[in-house]
């Protein structure tokens, strides 16, 4: 079981604060206390969210955190249970696993801090770069459009699909809320500021 909030290890700027803060306070005005949750992330610049939140935790592969929540899940099925990623690994490399984690709806909540790049690997296009942004991967544009988290997820079965912003801590906090409550699998698609790398 993690416990605390760390040293805080994200660039100056970064949302990713404001989603874990956001997190936290919903767990708290929930009343779901720390032995009764856990949160599973994944390798990337959010993969530190479950170290900065109290309660069990786990660390997965690239692109296996939701297989990894869906097997705690059917295991402890009393227990809240989240699954945090970024962009480029839900949407990208665990893309397969997020469509059917829709259509198999068990009770799982799914926050996407989507800052759409490959942060952690220095700000290369990830599935959810506007069109003509330019990245390190893409130094005159991105020119393969982007798609929609959302729409894709309410096609695939998802009831609970909402997206929501970092800087907007208010709203964040009660659509994540919202999001626990809901029972069945629920995506929230956080855009949040990359000051580091997100040029547009």
């Amino acid at each position: 079981m993690r416990s605390g909030l760390n040293n805080i290890q994200w660039c100056p700027g970064c949302g990713d604060t404001l989603i874990i803060w956001a997190i936290k306070k919903a767990f708290e005005e929930l009343g779901i206390e720390s032995h009764n949750r856990v949160v599973v992330s994944w390798v990337g610049c959010s993969w530190k969210a479950s170290q900065y939140i109290d309660g069990y935790a786990a660390e997965t592969l690239h692109g296996r955190t939701l297989p990894f929540a869906t097997w705690v899940k059917m295991i402890s099925p009393e227990l809240t249970v989240m699954a945090v990623w970024g962009d480029w690994d839900g949407f990208g490399i665990g893309m397969g696993h997020f469509i059917h984690a829709c259509r198999r709806d068990l009770d799982i909540t799914y926050i996407v801090f989507d800052n759409e790049n490959y942060a952690l690997t220095t700000g290369q296009a990830s599935p959810t770069t506007p069109i003509w942004a330019k990245t390190k991967t893409t130094p005159e544009g991105n020119i393969i459009a982007p798609f929609d988290p959302v729409a894709l997820a309410k096609e695939a079965g998802c009831k609970f699909a909402k997206y929501a912003d970092s800087v907007k801590f208010a709203e964040l906090k009660e659509i994540i809320k919202e999001a626990i409550q809901h029972k069945g699998f629920s995506l929230v698609d956080v855009h949040q500021a990359c000051p580091s790398f997100k040029r547009w």
